[in-house]
């Protein structure tokens, strides 16, 4: 991934992307065909990330133990107009860009088919998403016959974490006049469902001064 210095991140934050996203895209190479790529919920912690797939997705079958892949996190994202900046009445040297968060995973990855294995990983993975819920669901409401045939059509993932690349690409190269103008022109219109999120982002990551 192309990361410019103002837009790399840093372990933390990356970290902090990954579990906002809860998921990610599972790229490995798949002999002489076209990259096997699959969405799966994930769960990085240290440097380990547990995830699964439907044991019907031909992907796992391509994957051989120690084998290097990589896992895409995409965050939020935005359209940025040339027409929210300041510059644009100045001297209308501008265009348009896409403002984003993503963070890519690299390592080895293998596959797990062990009961016990998988059951530890869609309980750690359900206590992760019902931990602030009111009526938290856990795994053991359900009946153990069900949970046994459920894991049968699975596919453990896990992946040991090598390399992080991390980045937040808000217009923290423009100026405070431009990244207030398109935080204020991203709150404003709001078309897409991400807008409101990358404008709060960019705040938080560069600050616009008010004008």
């Amino acid at each position: 991934m192309y990361v410019p210095g103002f837009a790399a991140v840093d372990d933390d934050r990356a970290r902090d992307i990954v579990a906002t996203a809860r998921s990610g895209w599972l790229v490995t190479g798949n002999g002489d065909g076209p990259p096997a790529a699959t969405l799966m919920p994930i769960l990085w912690r240290g440097d380990r990330l547990v995830a699964h797939m439907a044991k019907a997705n031909p992907h796992w079958r391509a994957i051989t133990d120690g084998m290097q892949a990589l896992v895409i996190v995409t965050g939020p994202e935005a359209y940025i107009s040339p027409s929210w900046y300041a510059s644009k009445a100045e001297h209308g040297r501008v265009v348009p860009t896409w403002n984003y968060l993503a963070v890519h995973l690299t390592g080895t990855v293998s596959v797990h088919r062990d009961p016990a294995w998988l059951l530890a990983a869609v309980t750690d993975l359900t206590n992760r998403h019902e931990h602030d819920r009111v009526e938290r669901w856990h795994v053991t409401d359900a009946p153990d016959e069900y949970i046994t045939a459920q894991l049968r059509a699975i596919i453990g993932i896990e992946m040991h974490v090598e390399h992080v690349e991390g980045k937040a690409k808000l217009s923290q190269n423009r100026s405070d006049a431009d990244r207030h103008g398109a935080v204020t022109g991203l709150e404003h219109e709001a078309r897409a469902l991400d807008d409101s999120t990358i404008a709060d982002a960019m705040r938080r990551s560069s600050p616009p001064r008010t004008l």
